[in-house]
This record gives structure tokens, C-alpha cells and sequence, in this order.
């Protein structure tokens, strides 16, 4: 004889989630259909499991069971629950593992921001060794400038930045890699034109540079030897690496230049470096994260990684 349902079931109205035992014992009731077994299983008696099914019931607003003297059935609601209610459970027990570390790293999407020329040559064939070292990373990059990569670093647009940008920002930490040294360099055929070899030369020249907040020539200028004594006729600021470097080659002035982008051409004497007996002063480049980031162990890793890459 079926157990007559005296009071009317109500849809839920508020969003209020099932307890996971309740859930268990949902299951537990479900995949025996056996109340007497099922409480076994969770530990309890027959009578508290009931109750915590019936209140399961209340709170969902639908019948699960279909109960008689001799035998239980689920409805169709509770076959409906059956298999997401048992994905529900192997869920949280997944989360407890992951919090145990028993399931290794989660997939992980992070954007690292670089400047273009560096990111060409040195991050990008990098990716795989990055990726074979820390496969639950998929790495994304943002090319921009020093000023522009701190930005968006600050506004959680990129992750992280490889910079040598100094950073003063106590909101901002890094893991420092390479050092970065530079050189002041010319085009062959600029200076066979208007040859640059004392310092009153440098009103016949341009110098080009990057930024008035930011400018590379800083290297040069405060390092021993360096000083304020050259006078440019006139400077021009193109605001990234890539394009100073472009318009040294094409012989349109002068510039501090990272020194391993234009080594090759320092060998092959197409670029010549000035007043080579004054040393610019070196800086580093970093990985540069948010302060208190709990990724920084990830970020330390693969920092450690890219550093077994040479520049170039």
C-alpha cells in the first residue's frame, strides 16, 4: 500500500543547496533501494535516514522515493538526480584530494606580457620548455611597453611581465632573471658620413630613444665616464626597442640598445659601438607579478625555466 502524501510539495523558492550528507544518504538510498542497507552504509538509522530523505525532499519540492511496505522506487525526479547528485559527491571528494595535493596542479590559463623584440627572441622559443616543465600552464602573451605591461599588470589584465623596467611599486614582487647589459651604438654608413668620435659631435646627431619617462640613454649617461657632456641636436622618442633599433640600422641616429640584440651586428661591424671605453651600466630583466600573488611559487618556477635560456 503506498504511503499516502498528505501535505503538498512546494518548489523551493530561495536557492538553497542540498547538505552533502543529505546527499549521500540520497544516494546511498538510491543505489540500493533498500533503507535498511543504505543506512548502513551512511552510518545511521533506518528512521534518521528516512528523515534526512523526506527533508531533502521539503527542500527540493519533489518526491524522490516512491515507498510502499514492500518496496522503494525512485520517481522520475529522483532518477533525474541520481546520476548528478553521485557526479555532485565524486566532485567534492576531487576537491578535498586537490586541496591535499593527491591530484597534482590544476589547469592553469595565465598571460605573460613582454616587449615585442624580446618577446621574439628569447620567450617565444621558450614556450615548449615552458610548457614541458609546467604542462598544467597554458602561457598567453601580451606584447607592450615597460610602462603599459605595469599597467595591466596592476589592473589583473596580464599575470605577469617579463620587464627590466625598475619596479618601485611596493603593490608589484619579481623573481629576477638575466642581467641586461647595453651598448651606445651608430650604423657604419651614418658615421662614415658624419663621424661621431668626440663629444662635440654629438650636435651633428639624433639621438633616438624610447621615452622621456623611461629613456635607455640613462644607461649611458650615469655610468663612469658617461656624465651630461653630449649635446644631441636632436632627440626622438618612437617609444619601443623594436622600432629604435630600425631606425639605427637605416642610419637615422644614434641609440643605447640592449647589447645582445645588436651583438651580431657588432661582429659583423654593420652597427659600431661609441666611446667604447665607457662602460653602460648594466641593468636585469624580471618576472613581475602582484605582491602576495599565490601563484608566486608558479611564477618562481618558471622563472627558474627561463633562466637556463641565454638571451639573444
Amino acid at each position: 500500500m503506498a504511503r499516502p502524501e498528505a501535505r503538498e510539495r512546494v518548489k523551493p523558492s530561495g536557492a538553497e543547496l542540498p547538505a552533502v550528507d543529505s546527499l549521500r544518504c540520497f544516494v546511498a538510498a538510491a543505489s540500493t533501494l533498500n533503507f535498511r542497507a543504505a543506512a548502513r552504509q551512511v552510518a545511521l538509522t533506518p528512521a534518521a535516514l528516512g528523515q534526512r530523505i523526506r527533508a531533502m525532499e521539503d527542500q527540493l519540492g519533489a518526491p524522490l522515493f516512491e515507498r510502499t511496505t514492500r518496496s522503494v522506487a525512485l520517481t522520475r525526479a529522483g532518477m533525474d538526480l541520481l546520476p548528478r547528485a553521485s557526479a555532485a559527491l565524486a566532485a567534492i571528494e576531487d576537491c578535498v584530494r586537490a586541496a591535499r595535493g593527491d591530484l597534482g596542479p590544476a589547469p592553469l590559463e595565465l598571460v605573460l606580457g613582454t616587449r615585442y623584440e624580446l618577446g621574439l627572441s628569447w620567450v617565444v622559443p621558450q614556450l615548449d620548455a615552458l610548457s614541458a616543465a609546467h604542462p598544467e600552464v597554458t602561457l598567453h602573451l601580451y606584447f607592450g611597453g615597460g610602462d603599459d605591461l605595469l599597467l595591466r599588470l596592476r589592473m589583473r589584465e596580464i599575470d605577469c611581465a617579463v620587464t627590466s623596467t625598475r619596479i618601485h611599486d611596493p603593490r608589484l614582487d619579481f623573481v629576477q632573471l638575466h642581467p641586461e647589459a647595453y651598448a651606445f651604438v651608430a650604423a657604419r654608413g651614418l658615421l662614415a658620413k658624419t663621424p661621431f668620435t668626440k663629444p662635440e659631435h654629438a650636435a651633428r646627431h639624433t639621438l633616438l630613444d624610447a621615452s622621456a619617462e623611461l629613456p635607455l640613454f640613462r644607461y649611458w649617461r650615469d655610468a663612469p665616464g658617461g656624465g651630461d657632456r653630449l649635446h644631441f641636436g636632436r632627440v626622438r622618442r618612437v617609444g619601443t626597442i623594436a622600432a629604435i633599433e630600425a631606425l639605427v640600422r637605416a642610419g637615422r641616429g644614434v641609440a643605447v640598445l640592449p647589447r645582445y640584440l645588436v651583438a651580431d651586428s657588432l661582429r659583423r661591424a654593420t652597427l659600431r659601438e661609441l666611446f667604447p671605453k665607457v662602460k653602460p651600466v648594466d641593468d636585469h630583466f624580471r618576472l613581475v607579478f602582484r605582491a602576495g600573488d599565490p601563484r608566486q611559487p608558479l611564477f618562481e618556477a618558471m622563472a627558474a625555466t627561463m633562466l637556463r635560456a641565454p638571451l639573444r
